[in-house]
């Protein structure tokens, strides 16, 4: 094979539509040549990192309410701690998101995605080991630096591992295991107690860290340091004995080459590197300002409500609910495309928003209270049954919108995120979005209750079908679609070039 004369054509696609028809049939001659396994196999281990993370989200469900009524009075919880126990996750993540920008760029990918299963099982053995409620931040707060760290450098590793035809799926995977991660909780809690839970907790990631050191770096990192061989081996494993790899590997050098070498703040003025970077930030901040936190924090009493007295298996059919639809995610994304399903998901979600509003603007006229449970313990007091002809509302809009979340903007953001920023620039853009998202998740948390106050229920579902809207405004007018372009073909979509 000319390595030099199929650079040349890469370079030159621009040249016409025959330049363009022959570098999609190499493209297809070198896919058809591709062995999927030991990416598979590496995408495997890699996801382990955001089941801990998922997990980490999910333990603060089964644990609170046994922390409020344990006997040792060291270890008991108010509702202020509570509410600290659960939510200073999302600071740490803030923290870890930081420091996984840093570490992907001066370690790799593979090392920071070792180095963060560690915090992981250290943050869980101090909750196993708590002798205060200090401790149990400090556990906390450790499993939330970890997990902002994993929710950058995964991401990142399996869409530079993957080729095209399968990067949305694999890509998709992340936001699987965090929800799969979650209904381990929730299902762990009914059957073990809050010591137990942590154990079980620090399981996934010492798995981690064992099975990464059988998997190899990024070839696209390798490269960027130089380093051709290992980048060469790391691309026969991926691709198997039989794929022309040296047509890859030639394909990421003219785009590195184009590129340039390190990243300098002058280079946020490049088109290339600051329309990517405001699409993932705003992509981070329409998840979070969606309202899935506001869903998430009503389950419980929607259930309730709806004569639904089990709420603990509540929050599991609500993982379940979850699990199922961010799977079917996974299976279409690399045939419907990023964008087609964010749109759907973003109209489900602004819909189901909406329903919620109209729903509790209803219940308000019947009862003064404007929260959900303030109205319920009124109903229970006074002896009534609570208002079931409304009830299929809540639980129809609740099921939509988890649906909705679940097929679009609950993975696609962290997916696109790993597309779209030239290889320089990944981990600080990628550790600008990490950070949007968990700041914005501790402020809607922390926040959410006083909206609730000062718009009351219903405006403030209200509003997040307005931002559901905006949402999918913003899809159809700036995100490009990513299904099927290699990564260096998406940043020559930024910076307005024909790329390899």
């Amino acid at each position: 094979m000319d390595i030099q004369g199929e650079r040349r054509r890469l370079l030159d696609a621009e040249g016409g539509d025959e330049d363009l028809t022959g570098l999609l049939s190499e493209q297809d001659a070198y896919l058809s040549k591709v062995k999927n396994r030991n990416l598979y196999l590496a995408t495997l281990a890699s996801v382990l990192g955001p089941m801990s993370f998922g997990f980490v989200l999910g333990y603060s469900s089964p644990a609170i309410p046994e922390l409020t009524k344990i006997a040792d009075p060291r270890l008991r919880l108010d509702d202020v701690q509570g509410s600290w126990f659960g939510s200073i996750v999302t600071l740490g993540a803030a923290a870890g998101g930081l420091l996984g920008g840093w570490m992907v760029d001066k370690i790799g990918r593979k090392l920071s995605l070792m180095f963060c299963s560690l915090p992981f099982v250290f943050g869980f053995t101090v909750i196993i080991a708590a002798q205060n409620v200090w401790m149990l931040y400090i556990g906390r707060a450790l499993t939330g630096l970890a997990s902002g760290v994993t929710s950058l450098v995964v991401p990142l590793y399996i869409s530079e591992m993957a080729h095209e035809r399968v990067r949305g799926t694999l890509g998709s995977c992340v936001q699987l295991m965090v929800v799969l991660g979650i209904l381990g909780a929730y299902v762990g809690g009914l059957l073990v107690d809050w010591r137990w839970l942590a154990i079980c907790g620090s399981i996934p990631p010492a798995l981690l860290l064992v099975s990464m050191c059988f998997m190899p770096e990024t070839p696209r990192f390798l490269l960027s340091k130089g380093k051709r061989h290992e980048a060469e081996a790391a691309l026969r494993f991926l691709r198997g004995p039989d794929a022309p790899i040296e047509w890859e590997r030639s394909r990421i050098e003219s785009a590195f080459d184009e590129q340039g070498s390190s990243f300098q703040m002058s280079d946020l003025k490049d088109p290339g590197i600051y329309k990517p970077l405001v699409i993932g930030i705003m992509l981070m901040i329409f998840q979070q300002m969606s309202g899935i936190n506001a869903i998430m924090f009503y389950a419980e009493s929607i259930f309730e409500q709806a004569h639904f007295k089990e709420s603990d298996l509540a929050s599991v059919i609500v993982g379940l609910i979850q699990v199922f639809f961010t799977a079917v995610a996974a299976l279409i994304m690399d045939k419907a495309g990023r964008k087609v399903l964010l749109i759907i998901s973003g109209v489900a979600m602004a819909i189901s928003t909406n329903a919620f509003g109209v729903y509790f603007f209803l219940i308000s006229k019947m009862h003064s209270p404007t929260s959900l449970s303030l109205m319920l313990d009124v109903q229970m007091e006074a002896g009534e049954e609570p208002h079931t002809d409304l009830s299929w509302l809540a639980l129809a809009s609740m099921a939509i919108f988890i649906t909705g979340f679940a097929l679009g903007w609950g993975p696609i953001p962290w997916l696109v995120m790993s597309e779209i920023f030239p290889v320089k620039v990944r981990g600080f853009a990628s550790a600008v979005c990490v950070l949007t998202n968990w700041t914005m998740a501790f402020v809607i948390t922390k926040s959410f209750q006083d909206m609730m106050n000062f718009l009351s229920s219903a405006g403030t579902f209200w509003l997040f079908s307005a931002v559901c809207t905006l949402g999918v405004i913003f899809t159809m007018a700036c995100i490009p679609e990513t299904k099927g372009k290699t990564l260096e073909q998406i940043e020559a979509t930024f910076r307005g070039t024909s790329g390899p």
